[in-house]
């Protein structure tokens, strides 16, 4: 297996390309085929990285994100927020997160803390 790191564009496009052939043949894990595309994929992630950071979501959209991915209503924020008014206010971005209400969303619906402690892109 011969693999060399990834170091320009044409050595992230050729690694794409090799990766979507091994997907399509649907290798077994720990197959030689297997293991190729996990370093692949690996080497291609860290390429991605280093070369296409992204930036944090605004809180208030990383909520609604993981309120759409498991199904939530404003209400069933009301725990970690505070009364359906608060509630409301912080979604509309009329209120912004206190240190409480990040730790609660955090801790209760799994959102990174870093992505809740941003300014919201309103406000930059």
């Amino acid at each position: 297996m011969k693999i060399k790191p990834i170091r320009t564009p044409e050595d992230h496009a050729q690694a794409l390309q090799e990766i979507s052939k091994l997907m399509e043949a649907d290798p077994a894990i720990g197959t030689p085929k297997g293991d190729r595309l996990d370093v692949l994929v690996t080497l291609v992630q860290a390429y991605e990285v280093q070369h296409f950071p992204m930036d944090l979501p605004d809180p208030v959209e990383a909520i609604k994100f993981r309120m759409e991915q498991q199904g939530l209503k404003p209400k069933d924020l009301e725990p970690m927020i505070g009364k359906s008014n608060r509630v409301y206010e912080v979604l509309n971005h009329k209120r912004g997160l206190t240190i409480g209400m990040i730790r609660k969303l955090h801790l209760q619906l799994g959102i990174p803390a870093q992505s809740l402690i941003q300014l919201p892109a309103s406000t930059v």
